[in-house]
């Protein structure tokens, strides 16, 4: 079966259209002046999808707690394993700002940037990377690295983050300290401590820093989204910074309003997968049965994309696997500003994946990029 999806948001019911195209049996393609075909067996063939925010690649980069890989093969590795979960456009995200645990962040966020344009530009890249700048709002050097990592095609969204204790992502503190204080190893007076000076880091940097950053993407043409948007305040600041995406949004609350705002939602597709958010705010799933999601993002597990995709029909009523799939294809693409991509089309990219679903998981059986084969 070829799947295809139409350009409207996934969760805009009263205007999504569905256009199913050919058989599930076997497809024929025409090339040239001759026919060939090729027998799927009762595979489908999808576009291939668009990932706008996944951390992979700096957990390749960094695999364990002060080490640090060789940046190029770090890349290597994220981008092999990409390719194989059916993502032919990827937003590698790569955080700016410095803090107490890496003081010198810039230098490892160049090494991650100069690997993704090196590998773009000698094209040994399966899938097309672009860059997404995470914005720590409330480091004191966040506007310094934005300005030397900003300035290339390469760089085409930003996101303005602020993970300061008992906002946004952890609003109630002590999910916040159920969530680090094992990773940090601390004992309560140094985790009071370090949450004290983090509030007083927030307060003196996060405004200034945010609205810098804002007119310097506005002028530079760099999309812009939001994180972890908990409440209407936080969607109305959205709205006069001119934010393109809602990632995370952690309340229904803030949801609906970025929905009636006109912002594109995005969740994590491990937050459908297991059912739940890891810090205890809105399911993604609770989402999309209410009509407010748009994009699906991998986040930190590749694969996750497409299983997500193919889970999401049998836990929503009413939704099909064609509008699931406008979220992971056509919706991320065009909040992006690809409009070349994102579905099967005349006159679109030729990014194709087939896929196996008669397993307990779909399968990934063959990608194509622009037409050639790429795994």
């Amino acid at each position: 079966m070829m799947v295809s999806q139409c350009p409207d948001r996934a969760g805009r019911r009263d205007h999504h259209r569905q256009r199913p195209r050919g058989r599930r049996s076997h497809q024929r393609h025409r090339s040239g002046e001759g026919t060939t075909g090729e027998d799927f067996g009762g595979d489908y063939l999808i576009p291939g999808l668009v990932e706008l925010h996944t951390d992979h690649l700096e957990n390749h980069y960094r695999p364990r707690p002060g080490v640090f890989w060789d940046p190029l093969a770090a890349l290597h590795a994220h981008d092999a394993q990409i390719a194989g979960s059916g993502i032919t456009t990827v937003f590698d995200a790569v955080r700016i700002g410095s803090d107490v645990d890496l003081p010198d962040m810039l230098v490892h966020a160049q090494e991650l940037v100069h690997a993704v344009r090196s590998g773009s530009e000698a094209g040994w890249l399966r899938a097309e990377h672009f860059l997404h700048l995470r914005c720590e709002l409330p480091s004191h050097d966040v506007v310094a690295h934005f300005d030397a990592l900003a300035d290339h095609p390469s760089t085409r969204l930003a996101s303005v983050m602020d993970h300061t204790p008992g906002q946004r992502q952890f609003r109630n503190m002590v999910d916040y300290l159920r969530f680090y204080a094992p990773k940090m190893g601390k004992s309560e007076a140094e985790m009071q401590a370090y949450v004290d000076a983090r509030l007083a880091e927030h307060n003196r940097y996060s405004a200034t820093n945010r609205q810098a950053l804002v007119e310097r993407a506005r002028s530079m043409g760099i999309a812009l989204a939001s994180h972890d948007d908990a409440t209407i305040e936080h969607v109305e600041e959205a709205e006069r910074d001119g934010v393109a995406i809602a990632e995370f949004p952690t309340t229904l609350e803030a949801a609906a309003a970025a929905h009636d705002a006109g912002l594109a939602i995005l969740m994590g597709a491990p937050n459908v997968v297991r059912g739940k958010s890891h810090s205890g705010n809105v399911s993604a799933t609770d989402l999309v049965t209410a009509g407010l999601l748009d994009i699906l993002s991998s986040d930190y597990v590749p694969y996750a994309l497409l299983q997500a995709v193919f889970l999401l029909p049998s836990r929503v009523e009413g939704l099909d696997l064609p509008r699931a799939l406008a979220t992971v294809t056509s919706n991320p693409a065009r909040a992006a500003g690809l409009d070349d991509r994102g579905e099967i089309a005349v006159g679109k990219r030729a990014d194709l994946v087939r896929v196996a679903a008669d397993a307990p998981l779909p399968v990934v059986r063959g990608v194509w990029r622009e037409g050639k084969r790429v795994s």
